[in-house]
């Protein structure tokens, strides 16, 4: 498999790594000084971005229009998914994008679903998320805590939406809206130096505090589920998630 990497940043690193490692050739390596082009990605047979919230969009249109397969790791796009999504159907293209790619991690959002359906007839308990990166983290709340809200919110009916005080994508006065609002759920979002990713989810009472954590201590869980997301894409049609490379929708 020849890969091109959209984003050549930590991430991106270790992702090449894992692809040497399993047999694969990186053919090509988008950067800032060097942006994705024609050029580039003759001879790849699919694409893997981790590249920024700003660039992700121009990256998907731009692949999409290549007939380049793409695995899509960077976050920060929700509100542009519907586009995405008609441009793969337009060009019958493929694209498979997660807020996280961890194996872990993935299997952690099924469990937050089931826990969240347990929890549900116990309205004496609320749910809140926590979620811990380092500094250099672009994005607040992350995609994999926004994942984890919208699997609560789904299936816990006395919630309605989410919002987080320290969001970079609402204004202060949305925020504080929902945050009046209590069937919405709160997301706390904090960073540190050199914290590789936590994510907390709790069910306090005032009798007991019910709690499932994911912590990350390398970033090879997620440079991996991107290689094992990039093999499976090849010759298929269509915009997918991990649930489907794992087989847990």
């Amino acid at each position: 498999m020849k890969v091109v990497l959209v984003g050549y940043g930590k991430m991106g690193k270790e992702i090449e790594k894992i692809l040497i490692s399993r047999g694969h050739e990186v053919v090509g390596k988008a950067t800032d000084a060097q942006p994705l082009n024609t050029e580039m990605i003759k001879e790849a047979d699919v694409a893997i971005d981790f590249s920024t919230p700003d660039s992700v969009i121009n990256n998907i249109e731009f692949l999409l229009k290549e007939n380049i397969p793409s695995v899509i790791g960077t976050t920060g796009w929700n509100k542009s998914y519907e586009q995405v999504k008609l441009w793969v159907d337009d060009q019958n293209g493929a694209l498979v994008h997660a807020s996280n790619f961890s194996v872990g991690v993935n299997l952690f959002f099924k469990l937050n679903e089931q826990l969240a359906q347990l929890m549900a007839p116990y309205k004496e308990y609320s749910p809140g998320i926590t979620e811990i990166h380092h500094t250099e983290k672009l994005d607040a709340p992350s995609g994999t805590a926004i994942t984890l809200a919208e699997g609560i919110i789904e299936n816990y009916s006395a919630l309605s939406d989410w919002y987080c005080p320290e969001s970079k994508t609402e204004n202060d006065t949305e925020s504080d809206k929902k945050s009046k609002n209590g069937n919405n759920l709160k997301i706390n979002a904090v960073r540190e130096p050199d914290v590789k990713g936590t994510h907390l989810i709790e069910y306090k009472s005032n009798i007991d505090t019910l709690s499932i954590q994911h912590e990350a201590h390398n970033r090879t869980g997620f440079a991996l589920g991107a290689v094992i997301a990039a093999e499976w894409i090849i010759n298929k049609k269509g915009i997918f998630t991990m649930k489907d490379v794992l087989q847990l929708s």
